[in-house]
């Protein structure tokens, strides 16, 4: 069926419009294009080889037109391979047979055996993923970018509010909202610091990985140096000289495994906004013509945050099994890793849904100052901390006893503080600094930390 409404998964039918960029560098059918590109570049490279004597170099005008099959391959290209593929069964074999077809409008019926030259399968298919992943990568890092970029906005925009803190869910020390947005933004960084550092690695290298075929048909060419000057200087990958028939991923499940830490971020952050959304710290603009709840007409729900927390966790529990299963192969291979490498566009599709979501939620946000103010106000407890601190300064015994025994489970306001506060044997000017002190100002250096790393 065509109609996107019968698509099992949501990716392809409900997020479909978010993510349909990510067609063009993760479906089936880019997978076809990263193939016929790695297989025209291999046969030009051939060519230049003056060791490979019975493959003529080709003009400029022939490796124009070569590369233009993977530059302007389309979708009845795509479908074309797959016709092939109803009668090899093997889809990195229909690639070959259908450049072969092609190439002879450019090249002629000679020398067209040089296609697929020396390569197994897995030659093809391990640097088509390393191709697609540093095109992936490169998408996601603009995406989380721009998160970083909007989180660093609301620390910047925040950085006057204080907000009471919890911990355990209770109330605990003060601190500022734009700091609390900043532990956020510097955890992202950090990962995605990392994430830029990620190898995107293939191997070029025959059956086993020991350029058997090829030594045997020119063994005069220095195979290795072709290998690594082919994936590293033509194709900006990273060349693994030494592997079985397959690349052996590890180097995928570093990078996946990096993402299935910053989705944990990102859920960690969706489930704070929530809570301080539910806390009535946020109000989130309304948009004409939307509906909360279909019988509560007041109800303006969080969606934005509970669809991004939703679709991380898919997005995080996908990208751990590919980290966890692909590095694992039986002997010199097997094929559990083909089938599952089919699906790394769909841990990126649910982790780019769940970002938008994220994105949108943020734009939609707004300090709720009153209540954050009244919420501070209504629990001066919190200021036994400081106030023991500051009597350990000045050796007063039993400190941390005293306030406990004032406020543990107690219901706390100024003037019960004051009056415990005048009755301490302190210096003056010491307990007009206390008197002074209010949950809404006990906030430590948490503005110049977000002026430091800001500003």
């Amino acid at each position: 069926m065509s109609d996107k409404l019968w698509n099992i998964s949501p990716l392809d039918g409900r997020y479909s419009s978010k993510i349909e960029h990510l067609a063009q560098i993760a479906s089936e059918a880019a997978l076809i294009r990263y193939r016929i590109q790695v297989e025209v570049e291999w046969y030009i490279a051939l060519s230049e080889a003056p060791e490979v004597s019975e493959l003529d170099e080709l003009s400029v005008a022939q490796k124009s037109k070569l590369r233009t099959l993977y530059h302007d391959f389309s979708s009845a290209d795509a479908k074309k391979v797959k016709e092939i593929e109803t009668v090899t069964n093997h889809d990195v074999k229909a690639v070959e047979y259908f450049l072969k077809e092609k190439a002879i409008e450019i090249l002629g019926k000679e020398n067209l055996e040089f296609f697929h030259f020396a390569c197994t399968s897995e030659d093809i298919n391990s640097t088509a993923y390393a191709l697609m992943l540093k095109d992936l990568n490169k998408n996601v890092t603009e995406q989380l970018k721009l998160w970083m970029s909007i989180l660093s906005e609301k620390a910047i925009q925040w950085k006057e509010i204080p907000v009471l803190c919890r911990t355990h869910g209770q109330p605990a020390s003060s601190s500022i909202l734009g700091k609390e947005i900043l532990v956020f933004r510097q955890r992202v960084k950090g990962q995605l610091d990392t994430l830029q550092e990620v190898r995107f690695r293939a191997k070029m290298s025959g059956a086993v990985g020991n350029f058997n075929a090829h030594v045997a048909a020119y063994p005069e060419v220095d195979w290795l140096s072709f290998s690594r000057d082919f994936l590293e200087n033509r194709l900006g990958l990273s060349c693994n000289e030494i592997t079985t028939q397959i690349e052996p991923h590890d180097e995928m499940a570093v990078l996946f495994d990096n993402l299935s830490r910053i989705a944990s971020i990102a859920i960690d952050f969706a489930r704070d906004i929530w809570l301080y959304i539910s806390f009535d710290y946020f109000a989130q603009q309304t948009k004409a013509g939307e509906v909360g709840s279909s019988t509560m007409p007041h109800k303006v729900n969080p969606i934005d945050f509970e669809n991004a927390e939703g679709n991380f966790m898919l997005a995080r529990n996908l990208f751990r099994f590919l980290a966890d299963k692909l590095p694992v192969s039986r002997l010199q291979r097997d094929l559990t890793d083909s089938t599952v490498l089919r699906n790394i566009g769909l841990a990126y599709g649910y982790f780019a849904v769940a970002l938008k979501s994220l994105i949108q939620g943020m734009d939609k946000l707004k300090a709720n100052t009153g209540a954050i103010a009244g919420d501070l106000d209504n629990h001066w407890e919190i200021l036994a901390e400081p106030i023991q601190t500051v009597m350990k300064r000045y050796g007063i015994k039993n400190p941390y006893e005293q306030l406990k025994v004032l406020t543990r489970g107690q219901k706390i306001d100024r003037e019960i503080l004051r009056k415990f506060i005048d009755q301490q044997e302190l210096p003056a000017d010491i307990k007009d600094r206390l008197l002074k002190l209010t949950p809404a100002t006990y906030t430590g250096i948490a503005s110049e930390l977000i002026n430091n790393k800001l500003l």
